[in-house]
């Protein structure tokens, strides 16, 4: 009686395996055919070719090394800056002892808190959007198309996100007396160097070129933000702490929060594939990084504007947007998954985030509307 079901479930197996075996037959299939090609050809060109190929696994190896080791990367890197010790605002002049020693203001926390993202993203790690094994993607495939190796180039971008609209607002608005001063030259420098192709390498094939690569360029931007605060610091340049100067500075980094809400909602609601979505990773890296680098410039931002702060008592709720931020950066899952909200097998990491980018983005506006009374 047994007998049919028995046979049944073997038939199933077999039928599994021979499944399992096209699969596997139709993924060698190319290499075994440059494996024949390979072994009828002469010696010269097999050494060619080899030498070719070597190349080609070994650049990939290290670009898988790059992409899976991130150097300097720690959610809690503001403590470092010890911006609880400043007590004067950017561009005040500092008390000093000797009235014949030439003067000094304070510097910008917010321009040295820049200067230190852009320094992980092109010196500490390797810019991962410029690589040409990044651009070659898996066999033609793009890398964010796949579940691996593109989580860092998300981060990057998310955090060089940030670094891009701080930089506008510094020349547009935080660096300038609004009326009657005009554009720092060596900040708008630094705002066209960080506005560069994502994607720069040596070589450029269409227009063919040899452009200057986006991490050399960023670096340019590095030395013109330094350039900045030691002008800054010897007062002889302007950082304008007012509170409409704040206030748009806040909105502009609402909107920002509000675009990548946005698309992780998008992706959340209508992208379900649970841990077999390759494009949720992408989302929540990038969302990850905006966190990252928000972080880093609002501490700063407190301390520039420290006195505005004060004036407008808004203390506490500047400490509770910094830690909505830090709350965000707490998530870090080895498998991002985009499961349904109410699904109990695989979690849903896209709406966790988006939950954490919502709260810093309200306490933002709640701050927002204090200024603007």
């Amino acid at each position: 009686m047994l007998d049919p079901i028995i046979q049944f479930i073997q038939n199933i197996f077999s039928a599994i395996g021979r499944g399992v075996g096209y699969v596997i037959a139709w993924i060698l299939f190319p290499f075994m055919s440059a494996s024949r090609w390979y072994a009828s050809r002469g010696a010269i060109l097999k050494v060619v070719v080899g030498a070719i190929v070597v190349l080609i696994l070994v650049g990939y190896g290290f670009f898988a090394y790059q992409t899976q080791v991130w150097y300097g990367f720690d959610p809690d890197y503001v403590a470092k800056y010890k911006l609880q010790d400043r007590t004067l605002a950017a561009g005040v002049p500092l008390p000093g002892d000797d009235a014949a020693a030439p003067k000094k203001c304070q510097r910008s926390a917010i321009v040295d808190v820049t200067i230190d993202l852009i320094d992980n993203e092109v010196n500490q790690n390797h810019w991962i959007s410029s690589s040409p094994f990044y651009k070659m993607g898996l066999f033609g495939l793009d890398w964010d198309n796949t579940p691996w190796l593109d989580n860092k180039a998300s981060f990057q971008r998310g955090m060089n996100q940030t670094i891009r609209r701080t930089t506008v607002e510094l020349v547009e608005a935080l660096a300038r007396v609004r009326g009657t001063s005009g554009i720092n030259r060596t900040l708008q420098t630094a705002r066209e160097s960080m506005q560069y192709s994502e994607t720069a390498w040596y070589i450029n094939f269409s227009p063919f070129g040899f452009p200057p690569t986006t991490q050399s360029t960023y670096r340019r931007a590095i030395t013109e933000l330094r350039n900045f605060n030691t002008e800054l610091e010897n007062c002889q340049a302007t950082f304008d702490g007012r509170a409409d100067n704040l206030l748009e500075f806040l909105d502009r980094i609402a909107n920002d929060l509000g675009s990548t809400s946005a698309i992780l909602r998008e992706r959340s609601e209508n992208h379900n594939g649970g841990w077999f979505d390759t494009r949720a990773d992408d989302r929540f890296w990038f969302a990850y990084g905006q966190l990252y680098g928000y972080y880093g410039i609002l501490s700063g931002a407190r301390a520039d504007f420290t006195s505005t702060i004060q004036e407008k008592n808004i203390s506490a709720l500047w400490t509770a947007m910094l830690q909505q931020f830090r709350a965000g950066l707490r998530i870090q899952p080895a498998i991002i998954s985009n499961g349904q909200e109410d699904g109990w097998i695989m979690p849903t990491h896209l709406a966790t985030q988006g939950f954490y980018v919502l709260r810093a983005r309200s306490n933002l506006l709640e701050i927002r509307d204090v200024l603007d009374r």
